[in-house]
């Protein structure tokens, strides 16, 4: 069980087992970034903000699972490779996920073009299958470089932000691990973009499409309005939404929905009928059945399962 973070440093080589604390990314030259971490049972997350310019080494391999979200990264040059998958050079690493399963080898190196941002989560194996029902069985878990999912972007950063922040809402941030490793271990589905997008949204329109769902979660959003609100067609918003996204603003609105329906389940403090009304549904059949489409547990399961 994870229970700290060390942010200890070496140059990427061969891949070791951990030592006495619990195993992190080595990065090389350790001065050259600031690590603020947190760590709750079974998972724990550091957020590396680079300090300066120049060659930056990360190197991981060990008994734990490792997610990176790239928030910020343009490089003049460099590589990344994990075990199984070819290497990427890829230039704007921005907004992108990585997913190293454990045992596999993670290396990246920089030469960073913009100072970069990335977060690491590191996930105990046995994380998602806590509490008194059994997990449904996970696939097997495969290594994925610069991919892109809308729902694990959305619940990282919003752990990553607790992270930042201190991590004092120690309950919240438990319930976000269980959420985001819940997330991470389904299986991809039909609209799952896993390729970084091409032809979608610019960077400023899906943050204002994304903002405006986030803050008008429990009402109607029509298309138009959206569409109104980063100057584009009804028809090609919906396209470029899609294609940045993977999946189109609807289903989006309604799996953010689900997302807030979660943690607000996590925190017990209200019925299901209350969770449902408050991101929108006015019957509790429809919630649950919006609930089950989306997560496979009805709501109360859901929430026995992180009990």
């Amino acid at each position: 069980m994870l229970t700290a973070l060390d942010a200890s440093s070496a140059e990427p080589d061969a891949c070791r087992p951990p030592a006495d604390a619990d195993p992190v990314v080595e990065i090389s030259p350790a001065d050259a970034v600031s690590r603020r971490g947190s760590s709750w049972p079974g998972m724990a997350g550091e957020i590396v903000r680079a300090t300066r310019r120049g060659k930056i080494h990360f190197h991981f391999c060990a008994r734990v699972h490792l997610l990176a979200i790239y928030e910020r990264s343009v490089r003049e040059e460099g590589e990344t490779f994990v075990q199984g998958l070819p290497r990427s050079t890829l230039h704007d690493c921005g907004r992108k996920l990585v997913f190293v399963p454990a045992g596999h080898d993670y290396l990246d190196w920089h030469e960073p073009r913009t100072l970069p941002c990335v977060t690491f989560f590191y996930f105990h194996p046995d994380q998602r299958a806590s509490g008194p029902e059994p997990a449904p069985p996970c696939p097997p878990l495969t290594p994925r470089l610069f991919f892109q999912d809308g729902a694990v972007w959305h619940t990282a950063t919003k752990l990553r932000s607790l992270i930042d922040g201190g991590g004092s809402d120690r309950v919240y941030m438990e319930a976000l691990g269980t959420v985001l490793a819940h997330e991470l271990m389904r299986p991809a589905g039909p609209h799952s973009a896993d390729a970084p997008a091409h032809g979608g949204l610019a960077a400023w329109q899906r943050r204002k499409a994304c903002d405006y769902i986030g803050e008008h979660l429990a009402e109607p959003i029509s298309l138009a309005t959206l569409a109104q609100l980063v100057r584009l067609s009804p028809n090609y918003f919906c396209r470029a939404f899609s294609h940045s996204l993977g999946m189109p603003p609807q289903r989006y609105h309604t799996a953010q929905r689900i997302e807030r329906a979660k943690a607000l389940l996590a925190r017990r403090g209200a019925s299901v009928t209350d969770v449902g009304y408050s991101v929108g549904y006015s019957e509790t059949s429809a919630f649950s059945a919006a609930f089950r489409r989306v997560t496979g547990l009805a709501p109360s399961s859901y929430r026995r399962s992180l009990a």
